[in-house]
């Protein structure tokens, strides 16, 4: 396991598994997803192995906004952590995704969820993603394409799930 504060290399030509979260509740949340799969394809050295079905959610802390559409990607790829984060920001823009304020509304948030076992500090990014264990519209996908994930220092995705039940996830 990496620690706090390092930066893990995926290595030359060897695969790294991830999990990437999707959400959006602005435009067509549908085809937001399918945007973004089909970009993630394109990034280098990064195969798409899973898709979760899609969920609605209500949003998570704040108001008055239109409920989630969310799901979870399981990739394999050779960027390292940092690169891969890029890269799901580049997206993220590319579909129109400005961030002017925190919890706003979007037409696209793509979270990096889990890089293999590790766990990385940075200023940048923190993997596992802060709160994914709290969040049955992260956990609920999640446990749908791969019930046995770790997230390090929670334990496995089954056994989180009891602790958000009375979250609110619909799938579509």
């Amino acid at each position: 396991m990496a620690q706090a504060g390092t930066e893990p290399q995926a290595g030359r030509g060897s695969a790294t598994r991830a999990f990437v979260a999707f959400g959006a509740n602005l435009g067509d949340p549908v085809a937001a997803c399918a945007f973004a799969l089909e970009r993630i394809r394109k990034l280098p050295g990064t195969a798409v192995l899973r898709c979760s079905s899609l969920y609605r959610t209500a949003p998570v802390g704040v108001s008055g906004q239109p409920d989630y559409t969310n799901a979870v990607i399981e990739i394999e790829t050779t960027l390292a952590a940092g690169e891969l984060l890029e890269g799901l920001l580049a997206i993220e823009q590319q579909a129109g995704r400005t961030r002017l304020t925190r919890h706003a509304a979007r037409l696209l948030d793509l979270d990096l969820l889990l890089y293999r076992d590790c766990e990385i500090r940075s200023a940048v990014l923190e993997v596992p993603h802060p709160r994914m264990h709290t969040r049955a519209f992260v956990l609920v996908p999640l446990a749908e394409i791969a019930p046995d994930a770790t997230i390090p220092g929670r334990g496995k995705v089954a056994d989180l799930l009891p602790s958000v039940a009375d979250q609110t996830v619909v799938r579509l």
